[in-house]
């Protein structure tokens, strides 16, 4: 057993060394750079924690987060039950299925910097396929804070909602058809048996550079336009923190999934 387990590590060891060059070193040079100015590569001056503090300190960098995070979480209210809920419809398809799921994963292979082209064309009252359909029930398309969001969800949810239905379909159709007919002879509801078994820069600045007065403007918005200011060290620090943000999100979604899986 102990013989095996050095062979496992053996065959393991290529992928963990190609993880650290193109993941963990990359990774160490952005932190670094975050505590510099760089005007170029041979002019870099120790800043220490000034960027993190002005950033950290910006009432932007607090509107864009919660901007961000109130996008998430919308997007994750519409795309996983919706997606769950054609999943646990093609699972009724049998063979079938594979049309539909060929279906959803079209917008997946759709090049991501033509999206926003491609609605902002679609809703064009001219020439769009869903432009005069909208004008003809009174639906007038303007560039206001609620629109520009409602069509910002309504494209990234276009989008990846095929990423949902096959992640969901390849997990609900794992399941034993003699588990769920168990559950239903036992007494359990259908949400219940279910609960038991189971990009967004491109698309905002596209479609309205982050306005209509900054009511678009994500975090990723704010990054894009230090690192296209060539501010690099200004960018590395706010990626840093972008990503201290994702690790302090992914802990506590570990930590409230082990808790319900350690519930009797």
């Amino acid at each position: 057993m102990q013989s095996q387990s050095k062979w496992a590590l053996i065959l393991v060891l290529p992928a963990c060394l190609l993880l650290a060059v193109i993941g963990l070193l990359p990774l160490l040079a952005v932190v670094n750079y975050g505590f510099h100015d760089i005007f170029s590569l041979s002019d870099v001056h120790w800043v220490g924690f000034d960027w993190f503090a002005d950033i950290l300190g910006s009432d932007r960098f607090l509107a864009s987060l919660g901007r961000s995070l109130l996008f998430s979480a919308l997007t994750l209210a519409i795309q996983l039950p919706l997606g769950i809920a054609v999943a646990l419809m093609l699972l009724s398809f049998g063979r079938f299925a594979i049309w539909g799921l060929m279906l959803c994963a079209l917008p997946l292979v759709v090049p991501w910097n033509m999206i926003p082209m491609l609605w902002l064309g679609m809703i064009d009252t001219q020439s769009g396929l869903l432009g005069p359909g909208l004008a003809a029930v009174g639906f007038d398309y303007k560039f206001t804070a609620l629109h520009t969001w409602a069509l910002i969800l309504v494209m990234d949810t276009w989008h990846w909602l095929g990423l949902v239905v096959i992640l969901s379909y390849a997990g609900l159709s794992a399941i034993q058809p003699q588990y769920r007919q168990a559950a239903v002879i036992d007494g359990a509801s259908r949400c219940a048996i279910f609960r038991h078994s189971v990009m967004i820069y491109t698309e905002a600045f596209t479609i309205n550079a982050g306005g209509p007065n900054d009511a678009t403007r994500f975090l990723s918005l704010e990054l894009g336009e230090e690192i296209k200011g060539f501010s690099y060290g200004q960018a590395a620090a706010r990626a840093t923190l972008y990503f201290l943000i994702v690790l302090a999100v992914t802990y506590v979604f570990v930590v409230v999934t082990r808790r319900q899986e350690d519930r009797p």
